[in-house]
């Protein structure tokens, strides 16, 4: 055992000397295309090269239009045709510079820091990883535990897939802002979370983990689904149009396993189909994307770590399956709101609260707090995952507040809402949620 963590640190050390001495080089070209901006980068080749890239591009807001890849050997080249977020060339003097730092051996606490989380260092906070089974007012439980606590949500992000749900959520302390470092007080929060995450229903073991630091956000959101199997849930069933299309071919004559990808094109498809391949321990020997339209195309020709092609009729059914879960995690179903207003502690408690008596489910959640602003998005379906009626939105957007709480889906009307019915099923969800929070001495009676 220890013959093999030396051996780590030494391969370690090796990568760390190869990068000093040929660090990354990026180059930007605004003259080529006449439509976007060719990022290229080129170093000595080493394990997860091509994600690292793909993880800053996406980190810089940067759209991924077409991509050529090439990593076979001990060098790796990467072609990137990038715009910004409403299609237009990018033109900042410093993008190289940025791009190459945040590669360079210093660059890890750069990509450590997601920029979903909107907090200003790992040490000002505490990072809490949820997975479990995914239920109607899960999440509203999990913040009014969090806010008995005196814990303070600062960012979090939320996704839900094959009745599977994860999240990671950076909390301080409600009394001085600061993370939470007390070892007994962080396990009572885990073993809390835990009671709430298994309810009594989980088929599952439901997982949580506290640790003052942070992470990739999303990143470690597809590493924790995929732990959880969320591939291989046969309950939940994809309509076959909304369908992505996964082939996966053995290339005999070049001993690469081709895999072509097609589905609607979105923002970070890219990041969420390399980072999969990586988690599973592929390696992208050559790689072309296409994605200047509705639909993405995306190819890549891989190899196992030990340079060998998938070799089973099992193994390419799974890569198929785990490629369909990475794009289908991130899919926003339901109706998008947008919460802005002026931060304060319990605020997510009481919005999910309301969420949760009005019978709706939230499939996602983005959480973040820019200064003395909470800007959080949410999307919400009934409690069957079907559309939320219009007048249910316009009633909780008057309890939160119609300047507070904004609805970004032309489908739904801003017409008066009805209140006849108007708690009818969200009664039923606060009052076995309600009890079982009760119950676990979480929160007071609201009779």
């Amino acid at each position: 055992m220890d013959y093999w963590c030396s051996s780590l640190a030494v391969d370690d050390e090796f990568e760390k000397l190869v990068l000093r001495m040929n660090p990354p080089r990026v180059t930007v070209d605004n003259a080529s295309d006449k439509k976007a901006t060719l990022i290229k980068v080129d170093s000595a080749n080493k394990r997860g090269s091509l994600l690292e890239v793909v993880q800053v591009l996406t980190d810089l807001n940067l759209i991924i239009r077409r991509a050529y890849i090439s990593s076979d050997g001990e060098w790796f080249m990467d072609v990137f045709h990038v715009t910004d977020q409403h299609g237009n060339k990018v033109y900042e003097d410093n993008i190289s510079e940025r791009i190459q730092q945040s590669l360079g051996p210093r660059g890890r606490s750069f990509r450590s820091l997601a920029r979903s989380v909107g907090v200003q260092s790992a040490a000002e906070h505490t990072t809490i990883e949820l997975s479990g089974r995914d239920r109607p007012g899960l999440l509203s439980e999990v913040f009014a535990v969090l806010a008995d606590l005196k814990c303070n949500v600062v960012a979090a992000e939320v996704w839900t897939h094959n009745s599977r749900m994860a999240s990671v959520v950076y909390i301080t302390d409600e009394t001085n802002g600061s993370a939470i470092d007390d070892s007994g007080r962080l396990a009572n929060i885990k073993q809390l979370l835990l009671y709430v995450l298994k309810g009594d229903r989980d088929r599952r073991s439901a997982n949580t983990a506290v640790s003052v630091g942070s992470t990739h956000t999303e990143r470690r959101l597809h590493q924790m689904m995929y732990a959880d199997r969320d591939y291989d849930d046969h309950d939940s069933v994809i309509i076959e149009r909304t369908k992505p299309l996964v082939t996966v071919e053995n290339c005999v004559e070049k001993d690469y396993t081709v895999v072509n990808l097609s589905c609607q094109d979105r923002p970070k498809l890219l990041f969420d189909t390399v980072c999969t391949l990586t988690d599973m321990q592929y390696v992208v020997y050559h790689g072309t994307i296409i994605a200047e339209g509705p639909v993405a195309q995306q190819e890549y020709y891989i190899r196992h770590k030990d340079g060998s092609p998938i070799s089973s009729e099992a193994e390419r059914q799974r890569v198929i399956h785990c490629l369909e879960a990475a794009i289908k995690r991130r899919a926003s179903e339901g109706v998008r709101l947008e919460l802005c207003s002026e931060d304060r502690v319990g605020l997510l408690s009481d919005v999910t609260r309301i969420f949760r008596e009005n019978g709706l489910s939230v499939t996602r959640a983005e959480v973040t707090t820019r200064g003395s602003q909470a800007i959080n998005v949410f999307y919400v379906t009934d409690a069957s995952g079907n559309p939320v009626k219009s007048e249910t939105i316009e009633a909780i957007r008057k309890d939160i507040g119609l300047t507070v709480l904004r609805v970004k889906d032309d489908t739904y009307s801003t017409s008066p809402p009805e209140q006849s019915g108007r708690f009818s099923l969200g009664s039923l969800f606060r009052s076995r949620s309600e009890k079982f929070l009760y119950n676990l001495g979480l929160i007071k009676s609201c009779s």
